[in-house]
């Protein structure tokens, strides 16, 4: 059935029904857009805007700065920033000098970020200046060398940049000379912005985005500069009527996280459009930029979006401006899609994907039939299958629910160092996405569950025996079991059922403490259930589902 991609019929006109990507690199795309836009805005970043011209200068200093710091072509360099300039800055640079990014979430706890960069290889950390104590803790714990501090407010326009140590000094950390840590913005004012030679390959590594897996160690999902070119290209084939327009993108969603890499950070490049970088996405901030830049495209999460409700100057504001609404993460309460709908005529155009397929395969289609529950259909020269949950071998048909599989140019090409886990995701070419759904007649896909435990919280991926490690590490736990619960805020939330040692006891509050002190804030369980027994296999082996199972009949009152 995947073959005979039964869902063009849903595809509006001028949508590609075939399609092969331009084998452009993301870091030749930068030099044509500059070329041929010198003067359009890039990006935005509180109010300070920077042109095509000037950003393409920024990225040929920063790259001339790694290679004489010694970076090297297929070299890692790790990012741990929030969305400011510096990072989209780095990305290209890196991608220009032939090294591969690898993100890192500025969230991380000690005991996180130390695993990733680790694993990643890394040699060069590019970070913020309020996160060196951190990085400097672990840096023994890597393999990183050279680190390169930036601050929030470097690139922010007079007079916010003369105000700023004044109004937020809790923001503001110097940064003392050592060896080994240097200044972006000295670097960046050391070299000139004379080009330098392009050495992005289209089959070479470009990023390294790091995904959970089922037994909750992350893994780096290998994106070649052919994958992150490939996916925002299938995206703006999706949207005929915006290929010669001027867009400006709200960037709401991480940079370091897939659908910022993707979405935020090069989409806009791609098509010369403008990105105003939001580096914390609260509803105040939001609304203000919304009113301020007048953005096309509002991209959110069910977080986001039930924020912003809540918000009354988002209510009452006049967004004729807003071209379209995008949604992800997980499903949206029926209730925020009708408040929307109402106050703004907003549709939401939900997307499916994840880190291994670049983060983005099925889209409602643009201008087309919206089907509240779904996640669209494939995009352009990307095919979907359904297969049987026993052997994975056999198609399914419309309306039958199994495992989502997905085959495409953005499919990684595989997890970095982990040859078993990719010899079990990719198979003939196919990613299997432990997720399950199925497809209606028109080629609409609906997500019913996941065949992994994992849980989606404001659009983050937590992996539930991460959690559960660590609460079996406090002295009075005996056993834990971590689920998803549904959360109208957050989408999903942690819930953690608890056996307390013999002759022990604790107390919600108390659990919650302990797991704050080791993890980053939306892997901590929101609540906590005491038991007196899980449910088990006949070896021992914890039952996670039907864990799951009974607390779905509690919350329905058959329990």
């Amino acid at each position: 059935m995947s073959m005979e991609r039964f869902w063009h019929k849903s595809y509006v006109p001028g949508v590609p029904k075939e399609f092969k990507p331009e084998k452009v690199t993301m870091a030749e795309r930068l030099s044509q857009v500059a070329a041929k836009y010198p003067d359009r805005v890039a990006f935005i970043y509180m109010g300070k805007k920077i042109t095509y011209r000037e950003y393409e200068g920024l990225v040929n200093r920063f790259a001339r700065a790694l290679i004489d710091l010694g970076v090297k072509e297929g070299d890692k360099v790790a990012m741990l920033l929030p969305n400011i300039p510096q990072i989209v800055i780095a990305n290209h640079a890196v991608y220009r000098v032939g090294a591969v990014t690898a993100m890192n979430n500025p969230l991380y706890t000690e005991r996180e970020l130390a695993h990733q960069l680790d694993d990643s290889d890394a040699t060069v950390l590019v970070t913020l200046d309020l996160l060196l104590p951190r990085a400097l803790k672990i840096k023994s714990e890597t393999k990183i060398r050279t680190i390169i501090t930036c601050h929030i407010s470097d690139y922010l326009p007079f007079p916010k940049k003369q105000l700023f140590p004044y109004v937020k000094k809790n923001m503001f950390r110097k940064v003392e000379p050592q060896q080994g840590v240097y200044q972006f913005m000295d670097l960046i004012g050391k070299y000139p912005d004379a080009p330098v030679e392009n050495k992005a390959r289209w089959d070479e590594l470009a990023a390294l985005i790091y995904t959970g897996g089922t037994t909750g160690v992350s893994k780096g999902a290998m994106l070649t500069h052919g994958n992150i070119s490939s996916v925002v290209q299938q995206f703006s084939a999706w949207y005929p009527d915006l290929k010669d327009t001027y867009e400006n993108l709200l960037g709401i969603y991480p940079i370091f996280h897939s659908a910022g890499y993707s979405v935020g950070q090069n989409l806009p490049i791609w098509n010369g459009w403008c990105c105003t970088l939001v580096p914390k996405p609260e509803p105040g901030a939001i609304v203000e930029m919304l009113s301020k830049f007048k953005p096309t495209f509002l991209p959110g999460v069910p977080t986001i979006y039930t924020g912003l409700l809540k918000n009354d100057k988002f209510r009452k504001m006049n967004l004729s401006f807003v071209k379209g609404y995008f949604g992800g993460a997980a499903p949206l309460p029926e209730d925020t899609l009708n408040q929307l709908k109402q106050l703004h005529g907003a549709i939401i155009y939900d997307v499916y994907g994840a880190t291994e397929n670049t983060a983005f395969a099925t889209v409602t289609p643009w201008g087309g039939k919206v089907k509240i529950g779904t996640v669209g259909v494939p995009l352009p020269g990307t095919d979907i299958k359904i297969v049987d949950l026993d052997t994975g071998t056999r198609e399914l048909p419309p309306k039958e629910a199994g495992e989502i599989c997905i085959k495409g140019p953005q499919v990684m090409s595989g997890y970095y160092k982990k040859p078993e886990e990719t010899a079990q995701a990719l198979r003939d070419g196919w990613f299997y996405t432990g997720d399950i759904g199925f497809f209606d007649e028109d080629g609409y896909l609906t997500i019913s569950d996941r065949k992994k435990d994992m849980i989606c919280a404001s659009g983050f991926n937590i992996y539930p025996k991460e959690v559960d490690d660590i609460l079996f590490s406090h002295p009075k736990i005996l056993e834990a079991c971590c689920i998803g619960v549904p959360d109208e805020y957050r989408g999903e939330t942690v819930k953690a059922y608890v056996v307390v040692q013999p002759g022990e006891t604790l107390t919600e509050q108390e659990v919650i403490a302990y797991c704050k002190g080791k993890m980053t804030g939306y892997k901590v369980p929101t609540q906590v259930e005491f038991i007196d027994q899980l449910p088990k296999s006949a070896i021992g082996k914890i039952m996670r589902r039907e864990v799951r199972e009974m607390d779905k009949k509690k919350r329905e009152g058959r329990l």
